[in-house]
């Protein structure tokens, strides 16, 4: 949400990793040839959307985003048989929960939710929050399908996961749910002041263990100008015995005038260090480009990106804005493909 002054060793590495990940491109997916692109392709209910994150069970693909103004309802939902064609389905909750409202004073919507599937159940982390403040927290919703037509068809609110207060040096937003390869669970999350944090969780609650937590930071943007800290949006993949660590740099929230876009860095172990590829520390600020698009092109403000994984094929899926819709933020969705020394390129 903010422009990040960079140190000129930083400001280099940035820039040096941007050009390794469109270099990447020229390489091919192992075992097949470069998949062609969906976003021109996509059509149907596709905006607005905002911080999209996607999941397939059995043969339909639903998307889980950001509440939109007006709307109606918390946490809309999407789906599709195809990755191409995409319906409403609705929204997940009728109302906030009342522990959340409680909380934070001035909440009105639901940010950023996460889906996945652990242990027989669907697992829907969300945050409330309001603009400008670290005052949030993050929520857990459970269901047995994401069929409504199922009579098992039922969102349970698990209450609160977690919280920051305005003495923490962490934003609770944007969380990510991820289960490494160990066996344990983590939650990603965070958004400006001190960057990007990961806590242990309880795999049988889906929350921390009994205690104080102990936050890695995985990610920052240091500055010596206050609020310059742009930095939020974290999703973790594991690949080829690395763990990959997607995040938006700058402004979401703008529409067309928006400059937020995408990075990513990878480390051995889930706690880090991250590096981009050109080995600059995720923790001073830097990271390999993976979604930007320039001030000319009509799609703006790449981010808010989750990795959908779909058999042998994973997606990046994210919001842009829309610069011929006066700045609509709309659902894309690129493959991902990985270069012969490990980093992800998104076609497109």
């Amino acid at each position: 949400m903010s422009v990040h002054h960079l140190s000129n060793l930083n400001r280099r590495g940035l820039l040096l990793s941007g050009m390794a990940a469109a270099g990447a491109t020229a390489l091919l997916p192992a075992g097949g040839q470069t998949p062609e692109p969906l976003n021109s392709r996509l059509s149907g209910n596709v905006s607005p959307v905002h911080d999209p994150c996607a999941i397939r069970a059995g043969d339909t693909y639903y998307v889980f985003s950001t509440d939109q103004p007006g709307a109606g309802g918390h946490i809309p939902w999407r789906y599709s048989k195809d990755l191409v064609n995409w319906d409403k389905g609705g929204s997940v909750l009728s109302d906030l929960p009342k522990w959340a409202s409680e909380r934070v004073q001035g909440t009105e919507g639901v940010w950023a939710p996460d889906i996945s599937y652990v242990g027989g159940r669907y697992l829907l982390y969300f945050a409330c929050s309001t603009f400008g403040k670290n005052r949030s927290v993050i929520g857990l919703l459970t269901n047995a399908t994401l069929d409504p037509a199922s009579p098992n068809f039922k969102w349970i609110d698990q209450g609160l996961v977690f919280e920051s207060r305005p003495e923490d040096d962490f934003n609770a937003i944007d969380p990510n749910h991820i289960v490494d390869r160990d066996g344990k669970h983590w939650l990603v999350f965070g958004s400006f002041w001190g960057g990007i944090k990961l806590i242990e969780l309880d795999p049988a609650t889906g929350k921390p263990f009994p205690g104080k937590p102990q936050v890695h930071s995985l990610a920052k943007r240091p500055t010596d100008d206050p609020g310059l800290d742009a930095i939020e949006a974290p999703f973790i993949v594991e690949h080829g015995g690395y763990y990959y660590l997607f995040c938006a740099f700058d402004f979401c929230c703008r529409g067309a005038d928006s400059n937020y876009y995408t990075v990513v860095g990878r480390a051995p172990n889930i706690t880090g260090p991250y590096g981009d590829a050109n080995h600059f520390a995720m923790s001073s600020g830097n990271g390999s480009i993976v979604l930007k698009h320039d001030s000319g092109s009509r799609w703006r403000g790449p981010g808010g990106a989750s990795i959908l994984r779909d058999g042998d094929r994973d997606y990046i899926v994210y919001h842009a804005y829309d610069a011929r819709r006066q700045g609509v933020p709309a659902l894309r969705i690129a493959p991902l493909v990985w270069s012969a020394d490990g980093w992800p390129t998104a076609i497109i």
